[in-house]
């Protein structure tokens, strides 16, 4: 008899949580009793926008780059991304001494590329509706030979994202849900790897904006589906089709994908501002959203949502919260 061993696994997530420390901030795990009052359960709020650049992304890209060997440092490294896989790789590789060239959509919102551009990077650009991103980052590493540390399609990547679910869970204890953004799949991939080896009754439920629905759409299919790419104001999750890697472990681990708008994102980064007292980018509120509109159904007692990051400039937050444009 052979068994097949998971490309990501818990001691994997429990590697990068090693290598983590003290690098990346363990970030706060939040409570509202108005929250709780209107779920009608007890909700865990994992703030990943308190996290290092912003967003949980910082765990993926220093776990991968903190791997490479020194003459690959030396060399350099390379990453496509629409903004906080950006800002990511652009700090870990400052924090290793390396250098980082990013490819990223020419619609990247400004304070995104800002940041990225802050911590030292490089960027080049393409059209996200014309141009393929992952090909334009090959061609650049393979001529300048960096190495490509990708937003989601590795192992290193996906554990490293999966230490947000893992913190989680240890301040937590057990969750019968856990609610996560699903744009590439790293960060649900990694969690579910962690959350149901440690409580296999937890459900691990993901959320995706309406307009982008490619996990939802191959969940259903059993392979992955390729959409037009979605035109959403949640920019972190505006794929057109699930990773191959990601697809393989999120098809085994989900319980379920939910969709919502845009404008029952808007609500929540609303309802976070005012209520919570925090800042949510669209993609990170894109839970809380699922949450407060009811998606998940009837909710069981202990609920855990990964709000995924926060970075989102003034004026685009207002634009989006104030007048709903």
């Amino acid at each position: 008899m052979t068994t097949t061993t998971p490309p990501v696994t818990l001691d994997d997530v429990r590697a990068a949580a090693e290598r983590l420390e003290g690098v990346a901030h363990r970030t706060p795990v939040l409570r509202s009793r108005t929250l709780d009052a209107l779920a009608g359960a007890e909700i865990h709020l994992k703030c990943e926008n308190f996290q290092r650049v912003g967003a949980f992304k910082f765990r993926g890209a220093y776990n991968a780059a903190s791997r490479l060997t020194p003459g690959q440092l030396s060399r350099g490294i390379a990453a496509y991304s629409s903004g906080n896989h950006a800002q990511a790789v652009a700090l870990a590789a400052r924090e290793l001494g390396a250098t980082a060239v990013i490819v990223m959509p020419e619609d990247a919102p400004p304070s995104k590329r800002a940041a990225t551009e802050g911590y030292g990077a490089e960027i080049v650009t393409y059209d996200r509706y014309g141009g393929d991103r992952v090909a334009v980052a090959e061609a650049l590493a393979a001529e300048r030979g960096l190495t490509l540390v990708p937003p989601y399609e590795h192992p290193h990547v996906i554990a490293g994202q999966g230490t947000a679910a893992l913190e989680l869970v240890e301040e937590t204890g057990a969750l019968d849900v856990l609610l996560a953004p699903v744009g590439g799949g790293g960060l649900i991939a990694g969690s579910a790897a962690a959350v149901k080896a440690l409580h296999p009754g937890t459900r691990v439920i993901g959320v995706e904006p309406e307009a982008g629905d490619d996990t939802r759409r191959s969940l259903e299919a059993g392979r992955r589906v390729a959409i037009p790419v979605p035109r959403t104001i949640a920019d972190g999750q505006a794929l057109h089709i699930p990773g191959e890697l990601t697809f393989s472990l999120n098809r085994r681990l989900l319980d379920g994908i939910v969709l919502v708008d845009d404008d029952e994102i808007r609500e929540a980064m609303r309802f976070a501002f005012e209520r919570l007292k925090i800042v949510l980018e669209p993609s990170g509120a894109t839970p809380l959203a699922a949450l407060l509109t009811g998606r998940v159904g009837p909710l069981p007692p202990r609920v855990g949502l990964i709000l995924s990051g926060g970075n989102v400039d003034a004026a685009r937050f207002a634009r989006l919260c104030g007048s709903g444009a």
